[in-house]
């Protein structure tokens, strides 16, 4: 009996192999119909669930709008899956949009490949690999027949030809696709949506050299370049200081404070009976003022903190300096056209040292990287890439520590003897554990890592955050390719050679000599085809994530226990409820890793292939309903996606002839011919790459590419009149932004007053020059809500938003921006923010949205109808009605001519402070009806005009009576009171006293 070895000389062997997983010969069977069985379970009892939970499995039916709603669903057991096969590709961009629909085509084209090559390769290979073997015992493992690792000489043509047949399907369906892409791409240019968006007639100017940071420097930058150009608006990006860090911390705090309510107060009937306490913040200015590692009273601490930030942030709005510019800037075009033709004329030059592109739309700018110079940003990226190589390399020590010890307790045990005793006395314990923790493990590393990749992509300066999303699935891929594929089935190999040279030299062999004797590419090869079974597996068990994913069994149980055993806060309750956000990123690096690995080992095994078009024929139709009734796109790209998946298939098929090159190479003729006669597919696929790129890339980029040079006379046409009707907004939005109001639930209204020792004052006392908010001081002009029981009546307590337990839903809040910026920016609800933007009454947004805080001063564009439940007017409806002279009909009218804003300067920074003057601009007098026998009341004062004689016009009282002189009673006369405009308020005047 041989002696037991030392827990180091066991480490050393698990090093050898440490992925190594003992396959049996029913494996296969197993994972084939575990997975699918489960799949199927998974299925039926979404079916049988999904009627009754909307909420969570058909959101976007009840928050979408009627452009955007997906097809109606019947109550049925499968009714699901008729609306699925009904809906082509035209529809998914209606109601999904382009990117999802581009999605679901990538994973369709995936499917139609591998569909063709498993039938090819069952037919071709299977019957060559099972029949030409040379190792024929009956002991061999019936799935190690399957592979060509004992097959020779001209048998292995058959994977030439197979290599070949892959690379043509391959480059068909890419060829295909990137023309179908083509057709959508000129199909979104022609929509609606985006002749009518801002962005897309407008270019972005990034570097701007500093003696050229202004609105005419922007100009003149795009006339040196393109000196033909029509007239353009243009304008400079200001310093906003530190605003959003400002918001930043009035954000946190807000939320702090409302859960500390929440969890004060959710039984306000019995009150604990101290009160919450809390650190001060260290990014307070006084927090030196504050005893050192003392708490203090929670609520009190967090409104004086609201109230100092919103005061800062007020304050740092009236100051900014539109001097003060940033090194970037944009121009709007008339034509859409022109737009993209200048950024096609000058996409590789710098004219004047600035870079020119296309405008993103203003929700997908990373403002804080706008303001980087280029060296900050090479150097950035530099950093962040060489962050990423060693995040790359050094996960191979966890992960075969993973893959030996928590994947199999066992071999734990082996190095550890306390551990193997647990091991033995608690062997179904441990079981458990084994079971879970290593999936649990493994499900967090897939979650963390998009994240971890994110941000440092933000850090690495990227402008926009669909960029940064390609960036992330560039990352993810190479991560996986390198760790998941690479290292994983080389490592053995690796460290086999490594320790057969060091072993031949201390024997005194040469090193060339013990490299050359070690067969390196010939174990290599061994070791491909031993582990190729386990790909097969692998792919099998990816049908139950696709289940899992459609079951939604982590948000429903993540959305239970938030509402069991938490203390959720009003927001956090309307934030279930919302519609999630679809991880493109980590779904695309799915889609492309689970192709490389099936491109690379399907020569080796032609198992593989089957099991990938399985999954794929799967997963289609459950994204497909993902996309339509449940995720939602956070930041449309419009299917920029396309490359990113282009370039990684066409380098997963680059790999896969490497694989096989391998294969022919070890187990081919003597002359290798086999291996000469696959060396031209890497090369091949490059050229098709380049053709691809060069024939398609720039018309799915650009709406147009022709040159503008086409009318010598064109400088004439730069007339300020002519291109009036363009603004260009994109402006930082620190610079209009709301500020949240805390959401208190409605339960605790009555207990609110007595546990709050702060001010509540609705901030509209005299001289606050500012509205309501938690601390009386907040960025915009607000009503207070209405009470619906007392009309007139505030509905709440002044500075929180009361939120009954009926509006603790999404749908109540979807148009506000607080809660729409993580659910599709509003554009799944009706409102495209690329083409108008929330502003103050009067503006063109027509005022606030529901139960929100109006905005700061945004650009006064002609009001248009709210997409909200609103009066229709009809033509007839002011019919005879008069207005004073000088008034025009309200802006709200459908019926009003519209304004020409376009001969107003750039309404970006132009515009005056609107929540503190001129709030009532647009507000029209009330219209008199000119009907005879009885005397016109407003007859005296047609003439008059706003700013004449009176407070707001008319005769020598003023409008409406107003009295002019000081009056002996401040109270009741006090403009800043309401009772001021009442008619019962009034003193009573002598009629015999005249005017």
């Amino acid at each position: 009996m041989s002696e037991p070895k030392a827990p180091a000389e066991e480490l050393l062997d698990l090093l050898k192999n440490p992925f190594k997983q003992p396959l049996t010969d029913g494996a296969i069977w197993s994972a084939l119909g575990t997975s699918v069985g489960a799949t199927l379970v998974t299925v039926i009892i979404f079916s049988f669930i999904r009627p009754y939970n909307t909420v969570i499995y058909a959101p976007k039916l009840k928050h979408a709008d009627e452009k955007r709603a997906p097809p109606p669903i019947g109550r049925g057991f499968f009714a699901w899956t008729l609306p699925l096969w009904r809906t082509t590709e035209k529809d998914m961009v209606a109601h999904a949009g382009m990117d999802a629909a581009i999605f679901v085509r990538v994973m369709t084209m995936c499917r139609n490949i591998f569909l063709i090559i498993a039938l090819a390769g069952s037919a071709v290979l299977l019957p060559i690999y099972w029949t030409k073997t040379i190792d024929k015992e009956k002991d061999q493992k019936w799935f190690l027949r399957l592979t060509p690792v004992n097959v020779w000489n001209d048998n292995i043509w058959a994977l030439v030809v197979i290599a070949y047949l892959i690379n043509i399907t391959v480059c068909s369906f890419l060829w295909w696709n990137y023309r179908k892409v083509l057709q959508l791409r000129r199909l979104y240019f022609e929509s609606d949506e985006y002749q009518h968006s801002l962005s897309a007639r407008t270019l972005m100017l990034n570097d701007i050299p500093k003696n050229m940071a202004s609105d005419e420097g922007v100009a003149r930058i795009i006339d040196s370049a393109v000196p033909q150009s029509s007239f353009s608006r243009t304008v400079i990006a200001r310093n906003v200081k530190l605003i959003p860090s400002l918001i930043e911390q009035h954000d946190h705090t807000v939320r702090k404070l409302e859960s500390v309510l929440a969890k004060y107060l959710r039984d306000p009937q019995n009150l604990p009976p101290a009160r919450p306490l809390c650190y001060p913040s260290k990014k307070d200015p006084s927090y030196g003022t504050y005893p050192k590692g003392q708490k203090i009273d929670a609520i009190d601490y967090l409104t004086q903190r609201i109230r100092e930030l919103e005061l800062e942030i007020k304050e740092v709005r009236n100051t900014l300096d539109k001097r003060n510019t940033f090194s970037y800037g944009f121009a709007s075009f008339d034509d859409i056209s022109e737009a993209h033709t200048i950024a096609h004329a000058l996409r590789k030059k710098k004219p004047l040292g600035a870079t020119v592109v296309l405008a993103p739309k203003p929700n997908d700018i990373i403002w804080d990287n706008m303001t980087l110079t280029p060296s900050t940003r090479r150097w950035r990226r530099l950093i962040i890439n060489l962050w990423v190589l060693l995040l790359t390399f050094f996960w191979i020590v966890p992960n075969a520590l993973i893959a030996i010890f928590v994947a199999n307790l066992s071999n734990l045990g082996l190095v550890w003897d306390a551990f193997q005793k647990q091991l033995n006395a608690n062997t179904v314990f441990w079981a458990i554990v084994q079971g879970v923790i290593s999936p649990a493990i493994t499900s967090l590393t897939y979650l963390v890592l998009p994240i971890i990749f994110r941000r440092l992509s933000i850090r690495a300066g990227d402008r926009t955050k669909t960029g940064r999303d390609r960036h992330v699935v560039a990352k993810l891929y190479s991560f996986f390719v390198f760790n998941n594929l690479i290292v994983f089935s080389l490592f053995n190999t690796v460290w086999s050679f490594i320790v057969t040279v060091i072993d031949e030299t201390d024997h005194g062999s040469d090193v060339g000599y013990a490299i050359i004797n070690s067969k390196f590419f010939d174990t290599l090869f061994i070791s491909l085809c031993n582990i190729s079974a386990f790909w097969v597996t692998w792919l099998l068990q990816r049908h139950l994530g696709a289940a899992v994913d459609l079951a939604q069994f982590w948000p429903l149980m993540y959305s239970s226990f938030m509402r069991k055993f938490t203390n959720p806060t009003p927001r956090e309750m309307i934030e279930l409820t919302a519609p999630p956000t679809f991880d493109y990123a980590s779904y695309y690096n799915y889609i492309l890793f689970y192709s490389t690995v099936a491109l690379c080992f399907g020569g080796l095994q032609p198992l593989v292939l089957p099991a990938a078009a399985l999954y794929f024929s799967i997963d289609i139709w459950l994204k497909k309903y993902l996309l339509l009734y449940i995720f939602v796109t956070k930041n449309e790209s419009g299917g920029t996606f396309w490359r990113v998946v282009f370039n990684r298939l066409v380098f997963g098929t680059v790999l896969a002839n490497l694989v096989i090159f391998l294969a022919v190479f070890e187990r081919g003729d003597g002359m290798h011919v086999q291996a000469y006669s696959v060396v031209p597919l890497p090369f091949i696929m490059v050229i098709f790459k380049i053709i691809c790129a060069r024939s398609y890339d720039a018309q799915i980029h650009y709406y147009s590419t022709r040159s503008i040079n086409k009318h010598p006379d064109t400088g004439a046409l730069k007339d300020p009149g002519r291109t009036s009707n363009l603004a260009a907004r994109f402006g930082h939005p620190a610079l209009y932004r709301n500020l949240i109001t805390p959401m208190v639930h409605a339960k605790a209204q009555n207990i609110l007053a007595s546990v709050y020792k702060g001010r509540l004052s609705d901030g509209r006392a005299a001289d606050s020059g500012d509205t309501m908010s938690t601390s009386g001081y907040s960025d915009a002009y607000a009503m207070n809500p209405m009470s619906s029981s007392k009309p007139g009546k505030s509905a709440g307590l002044p500075g929180f938003e009361i939120v009954p337990e009926s509006r603790l839903d999404f749908e109540y809040y979807k148009n506000r921006s607080e809660f729409a910026s993580d659910h599709g920016a509003g554009d799944l609800f009706g409102r495209n923010n690329d083409i108008m933007r929330p502003g103050t009454p009067g503006s063109m947004w027509g005022g606030s949205d529901t139960q929100s805080r109006s905005g700061s001063p945004a650009p006064a564009l002609p009001r248009i109808p709210s997409p909200g439940p609103s009066r229709i007017l009809s033509p007839a409806s002011d019919v005879g009605m008069t207005y004073p002279t000088g008034y025009s009909r309200p802006m709200g009218s459908p019926y009003s001519p519209p304004v020409d804003v376009g001969q107003r300067r750039s309404p970006l920074y132009s515009q005056g402070n609107d929540s503190n003057s001129n709030l009532m601009s647009n507000a029209a007098p009330m219209p008199v009806t000119t009907s005879s026998g009885f005397r016109e009341r407003s007859v005296e004062r047609l003439g008059r005009t706003p700013g004449g004689a009176g407070m707001l016009g008319g005769g020598p009282q003023g409008y409406g009576g107003l009295p002019q002189e000081e009056i002996a009673s401040p109270d009741l006369h006090d403009p800043m009171q309401y009772n001021y405009f009442r008619e019962a308020r009034r003193p009573k005047r002598d009629p015999s006293s005249g005017w």
